[in-house]
């Protein structure tokens, strides 16, 4: 996945970044603590994008994400991704996962599950480690058996997962399950 273009934006959990190329939306990364910090880590995954503004498409799911994280009602199914360099079972999870709606959860294993691939909770949890989509497949809405919260592979960890959660309404859903 080639990246032609990124960009860092304001959101309610810290300066997101987003990178974009000529088949859709290569990575959106999460805060980390400074924004120097985001900036670099998007350069690192992506060493030829060149800060732009964005495309008008890419605007839209920018302007989706930042709706999203101040809690409001926001469809991200329709933002093109660029998966061509994504494993096929994980474009399968991806794709899978961006059928969550907002402030619901699904488990690792109910994944595999409705992918057909029961006993695979653990390569479905190794597939949404890597997802370079964070928010637009949201890979925060997937939990651990029994409820638990399971990992969560951005800055700040499960408390950004627990976050995102909250955001989206699904409080109730983590009563007492945060454990990991």
């Amino acid at each position: 996945m080639t990246a032609n273009g990124f960009t860092l934006f304001d959101t309610a959990i810290g300066r997101c970044g987003i990178a974009w190329g000529g088949r859709g939306i290569v990575g959106v990364q999460l805060p980390e603590a400074r924004e120097i910090e985001t900036c670099a880590r998007v350069l690192h995954r992506f060493p030829d994008a060149r800060e732009a503004p964005p495309p008008p498409d890419v605007q839209c799911a920018l302007d989706g994400i930042v709706a999203l994280l101040r809690g409001e009602a926001s469809d991200l199914s329709a933002v093109v991704l660029d998966m061509d360099r994504v494993p096929p079972f994980h474009r399968r999870v991806y794709d899978l996962v961006r059928t969550i709606p907002s402030g619901a959860t699904l488990s690792y294993g109910d994944i595999a599950a409705r992918l057909g691939a029961r006993g695979a909770a653990r390569a479905v949890g190794q597939a949404l480690a890597r997802n370079p989509f964070a928010i637009v497949v949201p890979c925060h809405r997937v939990l651990a058996a029994g409820g638990k919260v399971g990992g969560f592979s951005a800055n700040g960890g499960i408390t950004t997962k627990l976050r995102l959660l909250s955001i989206e309404g699904a409080q109730a859903l983590l009563r007492g399950k945060a454990k990991h």
